[in-house]
């Protein structure tokens, strides 16, 4: 789904205190000018097409959703869009530092470096764009750059606009599943799949879990 038609899901889910959808002077408005009248109208014409982190924070803190719905990929026309708000405390540029801060994909137990993510993300990102984020000099990145860095990770999109405490903390198990190539392989690859398919996934697995346990017990 582009991004204005994302827009105006969440406009019609999240409309304004009268029961009306939201106009771009109101959201200029409520943002104090961070989202003025006209880039909501370029944004609802789908002119813009990949909006900064910024721009949809504002939005979302004017409209009254959590950011990370803009990423929901179950959002469609006629859902209701609606998410319980939870408080905001870790920034992107902290949660890119924790990823950092997880075993390589060459089984090295080394730290991501710079470098590293940028050359994963395959001409996405810039090593001096994966440095900015890093230490929150760019504290805007887009929706392209947000994107990237999920695909690097593993992690999808939303992770980076997720109100949480702070990043959850790796335990020793999932730090091995990290370092083994094939079992990362799989895990990112699911990432992309709907539910469907990655419960298809799971259940072929349990299944080759189940011989082997047959096996230990013949």
């Amino acid at each position: 789904m582009h991004i204005a038609e994302r827009f105006e899901v969440l406009l019609a889910a999240y409309p304004h205190a009268d029961g009306r959808t939201w106009s771009g002077q109101e959201i200029d408005d409520a943002t104090g000018g961070v989202v003025t009248r006209s880039y909501v109208t370029n944004l609802r014409k789908g002119r813009i097409e990949n909006p900064g982190y910024e721009k949809l924070r504002a939005i979302a803190k004017a409209l009254g959703f959590p950011p990370e719905v803009w990423f929901d990929e179950d959002l469609q026309w006629g859902q209701d869009a609606r998410m319980e708000p939870t408080r905001e405390r870790a920034g992107i540029a902290e949660k890119v530092a924790h990823l950092m801060q997880m075993p390589g994909e060459q089984m090295t137990g080394k730290a991501y470096t710079d470098a590293d993510v940028a050359r994963l993300s395959f001409g996405d990102l810039g090593e001096k764009d994966v440095e900015a984020i890093r230490t929150g000099t760019l504290h805007n990145p887009s929706v392209d750059q947000i994107t990237a860095l999920a695909d690097v990770f593993g992690v999808h999109p939303s992770y980076f606009l997720k109100r949480v405490e702070k990043p959850a903390l790796l335990d020793r198990e999932a730090m091995e599943i990290f370092r083994d190539e094939t079992v990362s392989a799989i895990a990112h690859k699911s990432l992309r799949l709907p539910d469907r398919e990655r419960q298809m996934i799971l259940n072929i697995i349990r299944q080759f879990e189940g011989l082997h346990e047959d096996d230990d017990g013949a």
